[in-house]
């Protein structure tokens, strides 16, 4: 991982416009590679390399301004290609998160499934203790039936 400032120093241009480039038009392609500690931003290897080619890209199209003039349009060609090649890195990238987003909702799914079984299970536990209460001596055991005491405290009466 490298600073901005290293970045800049690496391709000689100021911090400043490697800065305005990850901020601004290479915000949501650098993000991921992107981390601030304590105050400082440092950039992944990944992130430097997309940061690299897009300054490349920049040299490439001031490149072509003069080449135009004299008639050459290899330039042309090579900033075809280079935007092909973002394109293609961005394509396994959404490639990746679209993997990434259908093995978590797989898991969301599964945890739910077995959240609700159980539930169920244990709704049908509680039912079934219930009739065997019933069953085994015609009311239900105390702690199914709340005390008449409990309600005579609250309503001031007394049980009989």
């Amino acid at each position: 991982m490298k600073t901005i400032k290293q970045i800049a120093d690496e391709i000689g241009v100021s911090k400043q416009a490697v800065y305005k480039r990850v901020k601004g038009t290479l915000h949501t392609v650098i993000a991921p590679y992107a981390h601030t500690v304590d105050g400082m931003i440092y950039i992944e290897d990944e992130g430097e390399v997309l940061i690299i080619q897009a300054f490349s890209e920049i040299s490439a199209y001031k490149g072509a301004h003069t080449d135009v003039h004299t008639g050459a349009h290899t330039v042309d060609g090579e900033i075809i290609r280079l935007l092909q090649d973002n394109i293609a890195v961005l394509q396994g990238q959404l490639e990746v998160k679209d993997r990434q987003i259908a093995e978590l909702t797989a898991t969301v799914r599964a945890q739910a499934e077995s959240i609700n079984a159980d539930r169920h299970n244990e709704l049908a536990g509680t039912i079934i203790d219930g009739k065997k209460q019933l069953t085994d001596g015609g009311e239900p055991a105390e702690s199914a039936m709340p005390s008449k005491r409990f309600f005579a405290r609250i309503f001031g009466r007394k049980s009989y």
